[in-house]
């Protein structure tokens, strides 16, 4: 049998929640906002998977470029290129804040 390619696939211990950590989001998590210029860390919520991104982002530092619906444009470097991923902000921390 050959292996998945799907989208969250190998990622039973990098998307995985503290037993602590569990349970609904909180609200303070939807609620955040950022303005274009703000550096932010990725950090996917598994409990959450609308607009969640690749996880080959995760734990990256990028900025914010703009914002589309809900979600924010975040700019992150992958190796020499820049790329532009769409991410909502329960997968987004600040930059060296909580």
């Amino acid at each position: 049998m050959r292996k998945s390619k799907g989208y969250r696939a190998r990622t039973r211990k990098l998307l995985k929640k503290k037993p602590r950590e569990r349970g609904k989001i909180k609200i303070g998590r939807l609620l955040r906002n950022f303005n274009p210029g703000d550096n932010v860390v990725i950090k996917i919520d598994p409990s959450v998977q609308k607009g969640m991104p690749h996880r080959r982002y995760h734990g990256k530092v990028g900025t914010i470029v703009g914002k589309r619906g809900r979600s924010y444009i975040v700019s992150v470097t992958q190796g020499d290129t820049v790329k532009q991923i769409i991410v909502r902000p329960e997968h987004l921390e600040p930059f060296g804040g909580s």
